[in-house]
């Protein structure tokens, strides 16, 4: 199969994530920058391979469970999800708020299991599979201050470092003002963002390291409201953050997906 054509299927995919109540060809078409007739055929190829499905002769198409269940079958397999869960959840219970896990895939950080610890009040939920935003999140900061500081800025800049209004307050404006929170992040060990990635939505997190080569394999995060998880309180909690890291880079002997996690080294 020729890249374009990996590239063009990848594109439709994508598409159609972000479309749970399904999407018309014409839009499909349009939104992946494709002749119609040349989506229509993909989509015949997707549905033929169980990763799509339409609704009726004519309808919107829908990614299918096919999808999902490729997905859901590779976490179990390589462990990760399951291995974790019980130290997510007594972090989770022991602060009270969102415990998650993130794991470096090459070039992001893919959030991949979580624990609820709130019970009520506001209660912050984001959904599995998002990849996270690296240079406002606290789990961005976790990965990029291990790794070599010129290949963390290109990453950041592949993202977009800064837009008026998308993210908090507090997020990083400069490179230099980036490159000063990750040196913060390595004196303490952990990293916290208080306003940053959203107005009033603040988190703690710190990175799960490779127990050979020492790189960042992931992060383990915990996030909620600030009216909850102020400044004082994040670095209160960071004891325990830091021991459920530790607990999970012991793990990574275990996978045999995350003992093999090379160190991010950007050309």
């Amino acid at each position: 199969m020729a890249g374009g054509l990996v590239d063009k299927v990848f594109t439709v995919i994508k598409v159609l994530s972000e479309a749970p109540d399904g999407m018309p060809l014409a839009e499909i078409a349009e939104l992946s920058q494709m002749p119609k007739s040349a989506t229509h055929r993909l989509l015949g190829e997707l549905i033929r391979l169980q990763l799509v499905r339409q609704a009726g002769n004519g309808g919107s198409y829908f990614l299918s469970m096919g999808l999902l269940s490729i997905a859901f079958q590779h976490l179990a397999r390589i462990g990760v999800v399951d291995a974790s869960m019980p130290i997510l959840e007594r972090l989770a219970n022991s602060t009270g708020e969102l415990v998650r896990l993130g794991i470096v895939d090459s070039n992001r950080q893919v959030w991949v299991a979580k624990a609820q610890g709130a019970r009520s009040g506001l209660i912050y939920d984001p959904q599995m599979g998002d990849v996270a935003h690296l240079s406002c999140m606290a789990s961005g900061h976790a990965w990029l201050a291990y790794i070599d500081q010129d290949a963390a800025m290109r990453l950041v800049g592949a993202q977009g470092l800064e837009s008026p209004g998308k993210f908090g307050p507090n997020a990083p404006k400069t490179y230099q003002e980036l490159l000063d929170r990750l040196e913060r992040v390595r004196q303490l060990g952990y990293a916290i963002a208080v306003d940053s990635s959203a107005p009033g939505m603040s988190a703690i997190a710190a990175p799960i390291f490779h127990p050979i080569n020492g790189s960042v394999v992931g992060t383990v995060s915990v996030g909620g409201p600030t009216s909850r998880l102020d400044e004082e309180k994040l670095h209160k909690i960071a004891p325990e953050v830091i021991a459920a890291s530790d607990e999970l880079s012991q793990f990574c002997a275990a996978s045999p997906y995350l003992m093999s996690a090379n160190p991010y080294l950007a050309e």
